[in-house]
């Protein structure tokens, strides 16, 4: 009798590992709420653990494959789980710190002269207009429309990997873009 869930779980690992998606569905229903409480543990934030159980269940799906050569699923994927969290949460840490940085940087190098906020957002909406068309709906639709990853993926009938990366390449752009022209404008005030 105890063998029958460990059965029924290999059974639907396989269904898995062939393409079903209902069973795909199954075993996401069955672990999504333990998954999002025990990864609120560690991130505080619903969201953020929300985020990262569909992450984790887009890795399952795209490594399906393997799933019959896993023995214990459930701690497979809690270590999967607490592994991406952590690593996200590190990213986090250093992404603040670099935003800090930067801002930092930026006030003290523009606090002797007279920059004023709209000036440096009108660099901005210039920095995303020299974005590859894309990259500026991806950017767009997510800091200023507040979409989620998913949310953006599903509009623009891209995967959350692409949305990730393409949003990085932007941020990215449009920092630099900043960077290279703040002196330029500064030059400008100054005349």
């Amino acid at each position: 009798m105890l063998d029958q869930p460990i059965n029924n779980e290999a059974r639907l690992l396989l269904q898995v590992a062939d393409g079903d998606e209902k069973a795909f569905s199954s075993l996401y229903y069955i672990y999504h709420h333990r998954l999002v409480i025990y990864l609120y543990q560690l991130t505080s934030s619903r969201e953020f653990s929300e985020e990262i159980v569909q992450d984790v269940f887009c890795k399952v799906w795209d490594n399906r494959k393997q799933l019959p050569e896993v023995k214990n699923f459930q701690l497979w994927l809690f270590i999967v789980s607490r592994n991406h969290a952590l690593n996200c949460l590190r990213k986090l840490v250093k992404e603040r710190q670099e935003k800090q940085l930067w801002e930092k940087q930026q006030f003290n190098f523009s606090a002797p002269f007279d920059i004023t906020a709209e000036d440096r957002l009108q660099l901005i909406d210039k920095a995303i207009k020299q974005l590859p068309p894309q990259q500026k709906k991806v950017f767009i639709l997510s800091r200023y429309k507040r979409r989620k990853y998913v949310e953006i993926a599903n509009e623009l009938n891209l995967s959350k990997e692409t949305v990730k990366s393409y949003l990085q390449i932007a941020t990215s752009s449009i920092r630099k873009y900043v960077d290279s022209h703040m002196p330029l404008l500064l030059l400008l005030l100054l005349y």
